[in-house]
């Protein structure tokens, strides 16, 4: 757990006194990962290095996991605190497995241990050990160096994480596909992470809590769903933009609004008893039929059992697309959209049909205000002290 009480920078400038970090309090619980987000100049990047005094605080305290650090020698707190920072800073002169193992071979571990742990946390950030380990900084990618600084980071496994818009330079291609990495990794180690950020959309994907700064201040402090859902103030949901509904599609699987309420048919079923469940779920031009796996195997349109004899076997169209349980909403949107059509079937790991997902359901998910507000005890924001 990292936790800031009443944190405050304060720097001397010629022009007098400047504030960068006002009082900033505020708990990033044990295993998650603390977005810090907010406009150039807020005071999120003075505030991630006051943890680990490359800024030393004017005032205030940093607990990690209930130690108050300003008792630990510099040198070894850092030690214990994995840091990455956009420019990655890797060490020219030095091979892969030397720089992974800076730490490690500080904190005294022995050859073997340390040269295993190399090859481990290669492996982690799927990256080739023999390939790799013995090339130099200059010889890889830039993507490839931002993911050597992240193992780098994690080499000699610390409790907590700092990252200082740490996939910031990358193109958005590699950028998207080492986040994805890494929020698999932290499925698995549960690091307690802060992070700065100025991508909101980054943000809303990689953080279970996000703090927004402004002029020094923490503004608001909120999971991804409550910060779009109830922004504190105008300067939050401006910053925000216009589309953070739309944002909240990343945050919603489809597993949270699927309904089983879906009508089938079967490939021996006649069109005129597929009309009729078409009726039965009036706001459907259409019926799935499915086969007797109970796979989605076909669409019958109302336009075509309304004025063809027969049997749906012998009149159906290819299902135009279907979402998974662990799907986002933003896929299921996307495929709506796409095929231009209001409902989708859902399936299961077997891909057996498992319900369906509408708009009409999305809609009503996305603009129902179910969360805890402001003043109520138990909201993240209670926490802040103005």
């Amino acid at each position: 757990m990292i936790q800031l009480d009443n944190l405050t920078k304060v720097f001397d400038t010629p022009k007098g006194a400047v504030v960068a970090a006002d009082h900033i309090s505020m708990e990033v619980p044990a295993g998650e990962i603390c977005i810090l987000l907010g406009p150039s100049g807020c005071g999120k990047t003075t505030t991630l290095k006051m943890i680990n005094r490359i800024i030393k605080p004017t005032s205030g305290k940093v607990f990690i996991n209930g130690e108050d650090t300003s008792g630990l020698n510099t040198q070894e707190l850092r030690r214990n605190l994995g840091y990455v920072i956009q420019q990655i800073g890797l060490f020219p002169n030095m091979t892969i497995e030397e720089n992974i193992t800076v730490v490690p071979k500080l904190l005294g571990w022995d050859r073997a241990r340390y040269r295993e742990r190399a090859r481990e946390m290669m492996a982690m950030i799927a990256m080739e050990p023999d390939a790799f380990l013995k090339r130099y900084p200059s010889e890889l990618s830039g993507g490839q160096q931002q993911r050597i600084g992240v193992a780098r980071a994690l080499a000699a496994d610390p409790p907590v994480m700092l990252m200082d818009e740490p996939f910031g330079a990358i193109d958005p291609i590699n950028r998207t596909v080492i986040q994805d990495e890494f929020l698999k990794m932290q499925q698995e180690l549960k690091k307690t992470i802060m992070f700065v950020s100025h991508d909101i959309d980054e943000a809303i994907k990689m953080g279970d809590r996000i703090a927004v700064f402004r002029e020094g201040r923490l503004v608001q402090y909120s999971t991804p769903d409550d910060l779009l859902a109830a922004p504190k103030n105008e300067f939050v949901e401006s910053f925000l933009g216009e589309d953070r509904a739309l944002k909240r599609l990343n945050l919603v699987k489809v597993r949270e609004i699927v309904t089983d309420e879906i009508g089938t048919v079967t490939p021996g079923d006649t069109l005129q008893a597929a009309l009729a469940r078409i009726d039965d779920f009036g706001y459907q031009n259409s019926i799935l039929m499915v086969n007797e796996r109970g796979q989605p195997a076909g669409i019958v349109s109302r336009s075509v059992a309304r004025t063809t004899k027969g049997y749906c076997r012998d009149h159906f169209q290819t299902v135009p697309a279907m979402v998974g349980l662990d799907d986002d909403l933003r896929k299921a949107a996307s495929l709506m959209f796409a095929h231009d059509t209001t409902w989708l079937p859902c399936v299961d790991e077997e891909g057996r049909v498992c319900g369906q997902i509408t708009q009409r359901a999305m809609t009503s998910h996305l603009g129902a205000r179910f969360r805890p507000r402001q003043g109520d005890s138990h909201h993240p924001d209670a926490a802040i002290k103005e």
